[in-house]
């Protein structure tokens, strides 16, 4: 199997078990309704662990834009195997979104909210708010990547890693999730969400298009600041990639910061 096909079926494994377990807790009529935040965090920690051993010894199972450039910026992958990673990981988000469409095809019938359908596929910001949804999206991003990274410096028993990495995932989801949903990963929000835009999904509603740049430029920002940050912090590594990471963060925060506080002032002027 190639490097992409093995990128592409782990995120469509991720996407399953992790749109599958949105869908459970959320849709009408499904056993595991309303069951809860932690179930949906373990959900997504176990689809990636799964994911991970499906594919790890393959692709090395990135799953995630934000990891695989961050790999780049440390030196530890190929730039010019970027696009393909990106590529094959946006198909599979998409592929697995679609399967859970039809797994779960008689409740989206009988769910009517629409948002709750659009949140099986992707993330939305339990208060919006454009500064601090991005903040949101690349801490958790920063501390994904970070702690990948850092997980891989140690040395675990054979096949203990994708467990780990799935143990910090659900531990980002419990600590950092609630704000956002924690896309923390660009795939994993747009692939989905283009699935919920292009399928006959009744009553679906829109699928957000105005909030769909944050999960994806968030987490790129917060994941590329990770990987130069561990370098820096842990190798003593600070080159041209720290710097440029860092002014575009900040060029970020201030633009988001800005958008926020003029969108507080349309709202005061229209009152």
């Amino acid at each position: 199997m190639s490097a992409f096909l093995g990128e592409l079926i782990g995120t469509m494994i991720l996407i399953v078990f992790g749109a599958g377990v949105c869908a459970g807790v959320n849709l009408k009529g499904s056993f595991a309704e309303n069951s809860g935040w932690i179930v949906i965090t373990m959900g997504w920690g176990l689809g990636v662990a799964m994911a991970a051993y499906a594919v790890g010894g393959i692709s090395g199972a990135h799953l995630n834009p934000a990891l695989t450039i961050g790999l780049a910026l440390t030196g530890d992958f190929a730039w010019n195997l970027v696009p393909s990673y990106i590529l094959a990981q946006m198909i599979g988000a998409f592929i697995g979104a679609s399967l859970i469409y039809f797994h779960y095809l008689p409740h989206w019938q009988e769910t009517k909210d629409p948002g709750t359908k659009l949140g099986v596929f992707s993330t939305g910001p339990a208060i919006p708010n454009v500064f601090a949804n991005f903040i949101s999206e690349a801490l958790g991003t920063f501390i994904l990547v970070l702690g990948i990274l850092s997980i891989g410096a140690n040395k675990f028993t054979d096949g203990l890693n994708p467990l780990v990495v799935g143990f910090l995932i659900v531990a980002i989801g419990l600590s950092l999730g609630g704000t956002t949903g924690y896309a923390i990963n660009p795939a994993r929000d747009l692939g989905p969400r283009i699935a919920h835009f292009v399928l006959p999904i009744p009553g679906k509603g829109d699928s957000n298009w105005r909030y769909a740049w944050v999960p994806v430029i968030g987490p790129l920002a917060g994941g590329a600041f990770g990987a130069v940050f561990y370098n820096f912090a842990f190798k003593g590594i600070m080159n041209s990639s720290f710097w440029i990471v860092t002014v575009i963060l900040a060029g970020l925060l201030a633009i988001t910061y800005a958008m926020t506080k003029r969108g507080k002032s349309t709202v005061r002027q229209t009152a």
